[in-house]
């Protein structure tokens, strides 16, 4: 994974000043997740499926 060029892009849940941000990158296998103000250190892998569980209890489906 480390060869390929992800497309990260901030959450949308980040703040308007710039601190606290995650950022994601969707690939084919799993939803990368890092932290915006270091981006030097290793992602977090979720697969898709959980991301959409994760994703649906935060909204509080």
């Amino acid at each position: 994974m480390s060869n390929v060029q992800l497309a990260w892009f901030k959450s949308s849940y980040s703040g308007t000043a710039g601190d606290n941000c995650v950022e994601v990158a969707v690939t084919e296998q799993a939803v990368r997740v890092r932290d915006s103000k270091d981006v030097t250190r290793p992602s977090l892998a979720v697969g898709r499926d959980s991301w959409t569980r994760f994703v649906a209890f935060s909204r509080g489906e």
